[in-house]
């Protein structure tokens, strides 16, 4: 039989001993807290310190050219990746994406460079024979200007335009979107080329852009090519086997 004094003694104690861990609890969260206070208060004092110290941005290239490429790279890539992956049914349709847009670039770029390469007397020249063959167009043609054209035939017809985006033989499909995705960069793309009066620094914009569309469709092929079919893994397999079908 327990003893009743026995019995009091140990329910003293382990109240004293419960009361005791709750006080080391209180202690150990109240310096906790202190601690998270503390450390706020200290975050709090620094992060006025770091805005007041200037971080310098990021170095640029040795090249305008190449300076002037990474600003257009970033704006354009973006909305040639949406139309790029945006053309999941055959790769077909991706492989003519991308040679559409390749071509496109060079043929946009080609006609400045063109006239960026013209001796300055030479452009001055054209201009010169230019306005000599207006203004002899308006001294000799003063009775056509006063025809009145009333049929079909006799009307102004209007020159079909070459088709110099077309790749013959690449997939339709793909040529569209890169025609829509292209009309959505050629102004940023040429704005940024005419910038670059420096013919070095124009040639290192024209033959990084290029390179660097290619690298980029490379990426975009590369993160929609399906996932990485899993290895095998008899332990697996003959777990699957194992299992048993409940009927309920």
């Amino acid at each position: 039989m327990i003893d009743r004094k026995e019995l009091l003694t140990e329910i003293k104690e382990e109240k004293r001993l419960r009361k005791l861990i709750r006080k080391g609890i209180k202690l150990y969260m109240e310096g906790k807290l202190n601690k998270e206070n503390r450390l706020r208060q200290v975050i709090r004092e620094l992060i006025p310190e770091v805005a007041k110290t200037d971080v310098p941005d990021a170095q640029p290239h040795r090249s305008t050219g190449i300076n002037v490429l990474e600003d257009l790279l970033r704006n354009i890539i973006p909305t040639i990746e949406d139309g790029y992956k945006a053309l999941t049914s055959d790769k077909d349709q991706r492989d003519s994406f991308r040679a559409h847009i390749l071509n496109a670039i060079v043929n946009s770029l080609k006609p400045v460079a063109v006239v960026a390469d013209l001796p300055k007397s030479a452009a001055a020249l054209e201009e010169e024979q230019d306005l000599t063959i207006k203004v002899d167009a308006e001294e000799g043609d003063e009775d056509l200007d006063k025809f009145i054209p009333v049929r079909d035939i006799d009307m102004p017809q209007e020159e079909e335009e070459e088709d110099t985006f077309s790749i013959e033989g690449a997939d339709e499909t793909g040529r569209n979107f890169a025609s829509i995705t292209f009309n959505k960069v050629e102004k940023q793309i040429l704005d940024a080329y005419e910038s670059l009066a420096n013919k070095k620094d124009a040639k290192l914009f024209y033959d990084y852009l290029l390179t660097n569309q290619k690298l980029y469709f490379d990426k975009f092929e590369d993160e929609i090519l399906p996932a990485v079919p899993e290895p095998d893994s008899p332990d697996y397999e003959k777990k699957e086997d194992e299992e048993v079908d409940l009927d309920f």
